[in-house]
């Protein structure tokens, strides 16, 4: 989410055509973890929805947020068709606070690495203010283990350690993968998908 007049330009541009991650289900890395996901959900840069419908389905109380207009419409529309409940805004995910509700838990597919520094350190700050005590933060992101070339910057254990390290118990961080379109065209990543790191964040009571 490049919060510039250039990186929005550049999700809208990837939405009129088969963005990469948008894979037409749930990531398989929340899929997986979907037992430790409690009560209200957020999910932040949600795209067209697949994850948070995923959750929708297992009965929480779901909301999700993009920065852009498409793929909220999308997400509506995937939500009414399968006669599932979620509110999904269009919503900037560095104004958190302007939802005017809290969460128990959240969910994060590929946002956080698309942050510049300055905009990490309010986005984390951002979700400290509708995180729960004791709630989680789920996030996939791309790792420093996945070769440079295609897709967003890479992030190390210790950038995330670092960005979560006042008011956050990073609990757990392992390498995963991102599932990504197979019919996705003029990009390249690492056999098997890009590799990212899989982390479970709580908030301090």
């Amino acid at each position: 989410m490049d919060r510039n007049v250039h990186g929005r330009d550049r999700f809208e541009q990837a939405y009129h055509g088969k963005p990469p991650w948008d894979i037409g289900r749930p990531q398989q890395i929340f899929v997986a973890a979907a037992a430790q996901v409690e009560g209200a959900v957020l999910d932040a840069g949600c795209g067209t929805g697949e994850n948070a419908l995923f959750f929708a389905q297992r009965g929480h109380s779901v909301t999700g947020i993009d920065f852009l207009e498409h793929p909220i419409a999308e997400a509506r529309r995937k939500a009414q068709e399968r006669g599932l409940s979620a509110t999904f805004l269009v919503q900037d995910a560095l104004r958190l606070h302007d939802i005017d509700r809290s969460f128990d838990s959240v969910i994060d597919c590929g946002l956080f690495h698309v942050f510049s520094d300055d905009d990490r350190a309010r986005y984390v700050s951002s979700l400290a203010g509708v995180v729960r005590p004791e709630g989680r933060f789920f996030m996939a992101c791309f790792s420093d283990l996945e070769p440079a070339g295609d897709g967003p910057r890479r992030v190390s254990q210790i950038e995330i350690r670092e960005a979560f390290a006042q008011g956050w118990h990073v609990e757990s961080i392992q390498q995963t993968r991102f599932e990504t379109r197979t019919d996705a065209e003029d990009v390249q990543f690492s056999e098997g998908g890009p590799i990212a790191w899989f982390c479970v964040i709580r908030r301090s009571p």
